[in-house]
């Protein structure tokens, strides 16, 4: 047997504590380049927002930059970029997050501001409806005009589950944002955006001693509000397979997506992170086994990806979540025949296992990835402050390639043996552009 490929390891160093009014704080010092990288994390996504407020989770991530305690409006924009750094925010769905990149003499800047906000941000009706009027406008640019629009991170989840936390629209429906109040935002804010519900992060070029006393001063005195109970989002397994289409009045090709529930990403990561591998068995790459069946032998599908999570955040949600795989079709192509060649795959692999070297070909891919997303400062200060939200473990970071090489070929083969069609919930786009 041919030697396993050898990963190598990160060791970022990582520095944790948490100051009087409960905000845990992550330190990664790296004195290479005079950059830094500040992200601030809220443990609220778009499956904590109520009913009847779709929407309203990227909607305040919106408001955070409308201006704040001691800034008007358009102050943060001004105050980043003058100091030659960018700034961005975004929302998932289990945390929001908001960060900066600067030069390492812009550090207490970006504190400053991040704690100016999570003080509270300017919650008044002019911003609300001018945020409103942006949130519609980008539904309409990235889903109502666009071709596969919401495909499939917006149309799968309603057909594989039934609760309103996980199958809801998280762009949300124009009526819901337009019927939001101010006081539905203080409320919001109120709730989850206190200090024990947040992680600041800070990654690069800064001394350690000097930080702490800024995160401190600036920090400090932010009043304490405890953190929420984080709701509960369970749904029981698919018993049965689930099937869904609708027309996409400007696709100009037919598209299907099909998902499977798999192990707790939190409690059972190690059951959990062979499906992660499997993912890119099957997908990363021409070599890989679908690409090269569907795409290059069949040539039933002109694309085809796979990942964990809707929004392809694996290592950064919580249960309930699956293992999608999506392809896009060449005119006249047939979604039943695409889906049932998925399964005679996956039976394939089941029952013969892994070709030689096509795992390590994998892992190699897989932690070249990581390694590479970790080389820059907001590569280590986003996902170590969602690791210290989640799991209490930002120093995880750190362990991802090398527990990626360690996922052995037969948890796979049991990993691929699981992923069944009656477990299975699946959407096909049906184009209307050439009706």
């Amino acid at each position: 047997m041919a030697p396993r490929i050898k990963i190598p390891a990160t060791k970022y160093p990582v520095e944790r504590f948490t100051l009087g009014n409960g905000l845990r704080v992550v330190l990664s010092p790296d004195r290479s380049a005079p950059v830094v990288g500040v992200a601030v994390v809220y443990d609220v996504g778009i499956r904590s927002e109520p009913e009847g407020r779709t929407g309203f989770a990227h909607l305040f991530e919106h408001l955070m930059f409308q201006g704040s305690e001691n800034l008007e409006k358009l102050a943060h924009f001004r105050h980043v970029q003058g100091a030659g750094g960018s700034f961005n925010g975004s929302t998932h769905l289990d945390y929001t997050d908001y960060f900066e990149v600067l030069p390492s003499g812009g550090l207490e800047r970006a504190l400053f501001l991040e704690a100016d906000r999570m003080r509270g941000p300017r919650l008044t009706e002019e911003n609300l409806r001018n945020q409103v009027d942006v949130v519609k406008e980008e539904i309409r640019v990235n889903v109502l005009n666009r071709p596969y629009g919401g495909f499939p991170w917006l149309k799968l989840p309603p057909v594989m589950f039934e609760t309103f936390p996980n199958a809801h629209d998280g762009y949300g429906s124009f009526e819901d944002l337009e019927s939001a109040t101010v006081e539905d935002a203080q409320g919001f804010f109120d709730r989850y955006y206190a200090c024990g519900n947040a992680v600041l992060s800070v990654a690069g070029d800064f001394d350690v001693a000097e930080a702490t006393a800024m995160i401190e001063r600036h920090f400090g005195d932010v009043p304490a509000r405890p953190a929420p109970r984080l709701p509960d989002f369970f749904e029981p397994d698919l018993t049965a397979e689930r099937r869904e289409s609708y027309v996409d009045r400007i696709a100009p090709l037919p598209a299907v997506a099909g998902g499977w529930r798999v192990p707790d990403p939190i409690a059972t990561f190690d059951d959990y992170l062979p499906f992660v591998v499997l993912a890119e068995v099957l997908t990363d790459g021409d070599a890989s086994r679908l690409v090269e069946r569907l795409v290059q032998r069949d040539r039933t599908a002109t694309t085809l990806g796979g990942y964990i999570g809707f929004m392809g955040d694996e290592y950064q949600v919580r249960n309930p979540t699956a293992l999608l795989l999506q392809a896009h079709l060449p005119p006249g192509g047939d979604a039943d025949k695409v889906l049932r060649t998925i399964d005679e795959e996956l039976d394939r692999l089941a029952a013969d296992g892994l070709k030689p070297g096509e795992l390590d070909r994998t892992q190699a891919r897989m932690a070249t990835r990581l390694l590479h997303g970790t080389d820059d400062v907001l590569g280590r200060a986003l996902p170590m402050a969602v690791l210290e939200l989640q799991r209490g473990r930002p120093e995880m970071l750190n362990d991802l390639p090398k527990l990626i090489s360690e996922v052995r070929a037969e948890q796979i083969v049991a990993a691929a043996a699981t992923l069944r069609p009656e477990r299975r919930a699946s959407v096909e786009v049906i184009p209307g552009a050439s009706a």
